[in-house]
């Protein structure tokens, strides 16, 4: 299974909700696909995608708020995974893509690929919902299923190790996140 098939699979779908993705290919991927100003791709903060998307579903707790992660992102920060369990906002969905390497600086392999398992991390720090899916369709019925479920879950996505042939957005950091900011604005002021 691809990345850019699962993207692609939900891309309608995430129109009204905020949307954080890691750096790298997924952002480059969503982007390509189109980008909105509800999708802020967290640019030189490689693990933190969990941390700024959890620190939203708190502050935002009425609004659908979609993590898009890596394997070795989340590696790098277990510890978002405990306090998602200590807090559990209701809204947020934590979707990482596990393609066992950290294809964007290079492929190496990440802990995955010799048995680490992200499904039971997640479990064991008190995730209430947390599924692996291994197909486009299973991904796009899990990702549906959470955004309507009312409880926190992560979706671990097994993908192949392939992506685009460039991992630079061509939106500025700057500009991404003025229009994020505005974008979060807005919601508040409804």
């Amino acid at each position: 299974m691809l990345r850019l098939d699962c993207l692609r699979s939900v891309y309608s779908e995430l129109e009204n909700c905020l949307v954080v993705t890691i750096m790298g290919a997924v952002a480059a991927e969503l982007q390509s696909l189109g980008h909105r100003s509800n999708f802020f791709y967290l640019q030189h903060a490689m693990g933190l995608a969990s941390s700024t998307g959890l620190g939203l579903a708190l502050c935002l707790p009425d609004q659908t708020v979609i993590v898009i992660d890596g394997d070795g992102s989340l590696l790098m920060n277990l510890g978002s995974l405990s306090t998602m369990g200590r807090y559990r906002p209701r809204k947020l969905v934590h979707i990482v893509f596990d393609n066992e390497s950290l294809l964007s600086v290079g492929g190496f392999p990440t802990a995955t690929s010799t048995g680490t398992d992200l499904e039971g991390i997640a479990r064991a720090s008190g995730v209430p919902r947390v599924l692996t899916v291994r197909s486009v369709e299973s991904f796009k019925a899990a990702v549906l299923e959470a955004m309507n479920g009312g409880e926190l879950t992560t979706i671990v996505a097994k993908v192949e190790a392939k992506g685009p042939g460039a991992y630079v957005t061509e939106l500025s950091l700057l500009e991404n996140r003025f229009q994020f900011r505005l974008k979060i604005q807005s919601l508040k002021k409804r």
